[in-house]
């Protein structure tokens, strides 16, 4: 039982970090509907920028985090503004490839900075864990990063819901034509999404990097493809659908990694994913909205 709790730990650790990926996922697709697949390449860019702040500039951890999330607030408006907003009228296969190339620019840049070397990130997270929590394998990191991912989710379903932007937001999700002609800047609404999102990925950078202390070029690519699963599987577009997602995939991940096979983890949460999506084609929490023509 004690290894079963520990394993269940393990994957609401991870699943925590896919969680918060998914909503910037789920967020730019829900208002913009666009893939961003640069995304999981802005965690590793919040990662390094972090790495950066403490290891070079011996700086406090709460530093380094905020100077990622600020790098990566303003990377993600940079690439809505250069490499996105020129397609808004342009067909998917174009942003998709756009996102394709973007994400491969960035992997290149951060080697030429950085190096290929990986390097040893030194968790920002160190308090100590109460004794019988420790006997379940929960570490500090788990801790912060469980919190910090109910507390995103929350923070977001108030923000779209109360806020005017939020609302704003949610209209140009609607129809963006319409909320033009209401006088919402769809631009500016558009960038301010890419924002958030990207500011989401500096935080799941920095706690991923935390968790599983290895940082390249390549850190963000798979964890960014699997929290894009998540955010299919919980129905993107969706909040709590990318949370529970999110969740779901780390706990089976771990699961597979505990009592099936380490190596057949990942293709065990693809099948899963295609299997849940046969059932219901829009996600646990997504609506199927049919194509008027």
């Amino acid at each position: 039982m004690t290894v079963f709790l520990q394993y269940l730990v393990n994957g609401l650790s991870m699943g925590s970090v896919y969680a918060i990926i998914a909503l910037g996922y789920t967020m730019v697709y829900g208002i913009a509907k666009m893939l961003n697949f640069a995304h999981g390449d802005v965690i590793m860019i919040g990662a390094y920028i972090s790495f950066v702040v403490t290891s070079y500039m011996g700086l406090p951890a709460i530093v380094s985090v905020i100077a990622a999330v600020a790098v990566c607030t303003a990377l993600g408006i940079l690439i809505e503004g250069l490499a996105y907003k020129p397609l808004r009228q342009a067909g998917p296969l174009a942003v998709l490839i756009t996102a394709i190339g973007v994400s491969y620019f960035l992997q290149n840049a951060a080697q030429l900075i950085w190096g290929a070397t990986p390097k040893n990130f030194t968790s920002i997270v160190s308090f100590p864990v109460p004794a019988f929590l420790k006997a379940y394998n929960v570490s500090a990191v788990s801790l912060v990063t469980v919190i910090a991912c109910l507390l995103i989710m929350a923070v977001l379903m108030w923000f779209t819901g109360k806020t005017k932007m939020g609302k704003a937001m949610r209209a140009v999700s609607e129809d963006k034509a319409a909320a033009q002609l209401m006088g919402i800047n769809v631009n500016r609404t558009i960038s301010m999404t890419f924002a958030i999102g990207s500011a989401l990925a500096a935080i799941a950078g920095v706690l991923l990097c935390s968790y599983s202390p290895v940082l390249q070029p390549t850190t963000g690519s798979m964890p960014g493809i699997k929290a894009f699963t998540a955010a299919v599987f919980g129905g993107i577009g969706s909040i709590p659908g990318a949370f529970v997602g999110g969740i779901l995939l780390g706990i089976i991940e771990a699961m597979a990694q505990a009592y099936i096979s380490t190596s057949l983890a990942n293709s065990i949460v693809f099948g899963v994913l295609i299997v849940v999506l046969l059932v219901k084609p829009a996600g646990l929490f997504g609506k199927y909205v049919p194509e008027k023509v």
